[in-house]
């Protein structure tokens, strides 16, 4: 476990890098909270890292949870692993990061592509999970033939960077990734996403179009909260509502903003999210107590 000499960027939790038995090594930010506090497991969205999802949430959330972020595999500074990226080893790798922390329960919290992995860490790992907080996100992502469509064109650039050589991969990514996702960014923020695994990034675009969890996920029965963001060009409203009619103990949230609200709107954003965990938190007291 080697801990990070001080935070890249002001304000951030200290962070530090955790070897995972059998899995590989990750970057885990752990803000411990106050004494005795429930913990949150945070889990960032696609293409981003947990510093670049959460950093206007750590404080808010800290005042009341232990908060874990992790950067999911082939994201910032996340596992690295030479076989195809499934959402379900990420699933694994946070309940991996928890055994080394400790950790015997703990409540996910999932933005965007996050999201899925918070579903399939309840699925998977069913009596770790207190409850579960689902923001910007959905139970499913490719109905539409064109969004299929775009799903599969990732496959086959996936595919693409498994043959190329690093300085050709290093090339797509600044084509196709960086020139499109950096424009108004702070340096800070550019080489967080500089540090990704390109090919883990499309892989991880693959599987979240793939993502499906209508049949199983009103299963659930641990308390739930979801935050819908009701402007969102990325993970459509709609969809957003779908998912919370297909569980069972579940308060909504609405935040009027787009998928970046959590930072964006952070002002409304954040008061709303550590509104969400504790709503799932006090309802998971009941069931415990």
């Amino acid at each position: 476990m080697t801990r990070e000499s001080e935070a890249s960027r002001p304000g951030l939790p200290p962070g530090l890098e955790i070897d995972l038995p059998g899995r590989g090594r990750t970057f885990v930010r752990d803000a411990r909270g106050p004494a005795g506090a429930p913990t949150l497991m945070l889990l960032h969205g696609w293409t981003a890292t947990a510093d670049l999802n959460w950093f206007t949430c750590f404080d808010a959330l800290s005042e009341h949870f232990r908060v874990i972020a992790m950067d999911i595999r082939g994201h910032g500074r996340g596992i690295r692993i030479r076989s195809a990226f499934r959402l379900e080893d990420c699933a694994d790798d946070a309940a991996a990061v928890a055994d080394v922390l400790g950790i015997s329960t703990f409540i996910p919290v999932g933005y965007s592509m996050g999201g899925t992995i918070a579903q399939l860490l309840w699925r998977r790992h069913e009596f770790r999970v207190r409850g579960i907080v689902l923001c910007s996100t959905s139970s499913h992502f490719a109905d539409l033939r064109q969004e299929r469509l775009s799903f599969f064109g990732l496959t086959g650039l996936a595919a693409l960077s498994r043959l190329t050589t690093q300085q050709t991969r290093s090339w797509l990514t600044e084509q196709f990734y960086l020139q499109r996702k950096s424009a108004g960014l702070s340096e800070w923020a550019i080489q967080q996403i500089a540090s990704h695994d390109w090919r883990h990034i499309l892989e991880a675009g693959k599987a979240i179009g793939s993502f499906e969890s209508r049949d199983w996920l009103p299963r659930l029965e641990a308390p739930a909260s979801v935050i819908i963001t009701t402007q969102d060009t990325v993970v459509a409203p709609d969809r957003q509502r779908e998912l919370y009619q297909l569980l069972q103990d579940v308060e909504v949230f609405e935040v009027n903003g787009g998928h970046n609200s959590v930072f964006a709107s952070k002002e409304i954003y954040v008061p709303t999210l550590v509104e969400a965990c504790l709503s799932v938190y006090y309802r998971s007291s009941l069931v415990t107590n």
